[in-house]
C-alpha cells in the first residue's frame, strides 16, 4: 500500500458544518488505493456505539470463508438475547430462528441487537476482541447486549429486570451524560483513524480471505439508513456504511466508491446536545461533512455547495 499522506481536512468548512447543527464533530477520510489522508480531530477517543458490529460482522465471515462456520446453520434468537424495544428480531414478541448469515445480515442491515447477542454467543466475546485488536482496534468495546449495558444500569441504579424505560425517567440528564459509558477515555472506544484503517484492510481484502471481506462488503451495502453518510453523495456513487447512535452520539462510517474507480473510506462521529430524539440537523451533518472530507481527497473536486 502507499505510504499515507495526511493532510488537514477543510477544517473551515468542517466547523461551519458542525458549527450549524450545534455538536461536535470528528472526522477521518482515507482514499483507500493511494493511502492519502484527511483529518479533523481523527486521533480522539470516540464512543463507536453500534459500529462495532463490523468486526463482529467480520469475524463471521472470516470463519464462514475458512469454511469453520456454517452460513446455512440455524440459531434460535429468544428472551434471552433480547431486551426490546429495539430494532428487528430485538422487538419480536417470540422466538425467531434464522441462518447464521441472516444474523449478520440482520446486524448489519438494520442494527438488530439481538441478532448481534446471538451471533456473539456463537462467536465467543475472545474471539471478536482479539480480532478486533488484530484489526487496530484495541479499545473496541466487544461483548453481548448485556454484558456491555448492565454496568450501566448498575451505576444508573436501575433494576435490568424492571420496565428500564419507566425507570430512566426518572434519571436526571446530568446523571445519563456522565456515565462511564459516554466517556471514551473510561470505556470501550476507538478513534475516527482507526475506523478507516479497519475499512480500508476489508475493502483491500487485507483483513482476512478475499472471500470474507467481500461478504462483508456487501453486507454492509445492504444498511437500510440513508438519512446520514449516504445522504452527502450523488446517486452514482455506491456506499456502503454501517451507523451508531447512543444518549448524545450520533455516527457513521462506511466506505465511497465513485464511478471512475475512486474508493475512499470514511468515518464522522458526533457529539450531540440533545440525548436523543430525532436530530435532523445532525443527521445532515454527517453527509455533509462526509462529502466535504472525501471531496479534499478526489483528483478533481466538483464545486459542491454544503
Amino acid at each position: 500500500m502507499t505510504p499515507s499522506t495526511t493532510t488537514d481536512a477543510p477544517a473551515a468548512v468542517l466547523r461551519a458544518i458542525f458549527d450549524e447543527a450545534r455538536v461536535d464533530g470528528f472526522v477521518h477520510a482515507r482514499d483507500i488505493d493511494t493511502g492519502r489522508e484527511a483529518a479533523f480531530r481523527a486521533d480522539d477517543p470516540v464512543i463507536v456505539a453500534s459500529l462495532r458490529k463490523i468486526p463482529i460482522a467480520l469475524a463471521y465471515a472470516r470463519q464462514a470463508a475458512a469454511g469453520q462456520m456454517d452460513r446455512a446453520a440455524r440459531h434460535t434468537i429468544t428472551s434471552a438475547n433480547r431486551e426490546g424495544g429495539g430494532i428487528g428480531t430485538d422487538s419480536c414478541l417470540h422466538d425467531v430462528t434464522m441462518s447464521t448469515r441472516d444474523l449478520a445480515f440482520f446486524m448489519l442491515s438494520m442494527s438488530d441487537n439481538a441478532a448481534t447477542d446471538k451471533l456473539m454467543e456463537i462467536l465467543g466475546v475472545d474471539h471478536v476482541r482479539a480480532l478486533a485488536a488484530e484489526l487496530g482496534c484495541p479499545r473496541m468495546p466487544v461483548g453481548r447486549y448485556r454484558d456491555l449495558w448492565d454496568p450501566v444500569w448498575e451505576e444508573l441504579g436501575i433494576d435490568a429486570d424492571g420496565d428500564i424505560d419507566a425507570q430512566l425517567e426518572t434519571v436526571s440528564e446530568e446523571r445519563i451524560r456522565g456515565l462511564a459509558m459516554l466517556d471514551p477515555t473510561r470505556s470501550g472506544s476507538s478513534t475516527p483513524r482507526e475506523i478507516t484503517s479497519l475499512l480500508t484492510a476489508i475493502w483491500r481484502d487485507e483483513a482476512g480471505p478475499a472471500e470474507g471481506c467481500a461478504e462483508v462488503r456487501d453486507l454492509m451495502s445492504r444498511q437500510l439508513s440513508t438519512h446520514r453518510l449516504i445522504a452527502g453523495f450523488d446517486s452514482e456513487v455506491r456506499v456502503a456504511a454501517k451507523n451508531g447512535s447512543l444518549w448524545g452520539v450520533l455516527n457513521e462510517a462506511g466506505v465511497v466508491e465513485y464511478p471512475d474507480g475512486g474508493r475512499y473510506a470514511v468515518a464522522v462521529f458526533l457529539r450531540t446536545p440533545a440525548l436523543g430524539g430525532r436530530n435532523p440537523a445532525a443527521d445532515a451533518a454527517i453527509g455533509r461533512a462526509a462529502r466535504a472530507a472525501v471531496d479534499h481527497l478526489r483528483p478533481a473536486r466538483p464545486d459542491t455547495t454544503l
